[in-house]
């Protein structure tokens, strides 16, 4: 398999229904223009692939500390609060889905959904961030710190680099609904918008990694 044909399988809901929606007027084209390109743009990918550097470290950091000091990392994942960190992995989840959904409505020039769907992942963003600020505050209370242990400490730095991510992420979004109600983007022409598509459903599959590590693995 190509370097392009395994990146566009990163979005294969999203190519699936363009080719649902277009293979009526021209299939061969729809295949054509569907297989075989890199969603997104080539710089998006670049900071992509270095943020998933930074957090492979992490995960490298996570296990060695594990094998050394295994009983601080069994008692750890007992003592955060899983419900919360359940509810930040549904609302990631949520939101690329909302995510997803744009970029079909866009690629059908569908503008005005295509925004609502995304203002449904800002919603999904704002959630998370909450239940996250929440959720430290919680940690506080329990009189755990960044310091309490290694565990914390290791949890406290994936997490709140992933909450910045999300934050930050969450403004691309906002750029992404001014420019559709601008009509910057249509289904002729919406990469920016597929590109920073490409780097929320980054930054949702980095939850998913991190949160069976530090909530659910003991």
């Amino acid at each position: 398999m190509s370097a392009g044909q395994a990146a566009a399988t990163l979005s294969v809901g999203e190519s699936v229904a363009v080719l649902d929606n277009t293979s009526s007027q021209n299939p061969s084209a729809s295949r054509i223009s569907l297989l075989g390109r890199v969603p997104g743009n080539g710089a998006i990918w670049v900071g992509i692939f270095a943020e998933m550097t930074e957090f492979a470290f992490m995960f490298l950091i996570y296990f060695i500390a594990k094998v050394h000091y295994l009983e601080l990392f069994d008692q750890g994942p007992q003592q955060l609060h899983t419900m919360a960190g359940t509810l930040n992995t549904l609302a990631l989840l949520t939101s690329s889905y909302c995510v997803a959904k744009a970029m079909v409505a866009v690629r059908r020039s569908d503008n005005k959904v295509a925004a609502r769907w995304l203002w449904g992942t800002i919603g999904c963003a704002l959630f998370y961030l909450a239940v996250k600020a929440w959720e430290y505050q919680w940690n506080t209370e329990q009189g755990i710190a960044v310091d309490t242990n290694l565990f914390f400490t290791v949890y406290y730095y994936m997490t709140f680099n992933h909450f910045l991510h999300v934050a930050w992420g969450g403004c691309a979004v906002l750029w992404v609904i001014f420019r559709l109600k601008r009509g910057a983007y249509s289904a002729e022409d919406h990469e920016g918008m597929e590109a920073v598509a490409c780097y929320w459903h980054m930054i949702d599959l980095v939850w998913i990694i991190i949160f069976p590590l530090l909530y659910v693995l003991r």
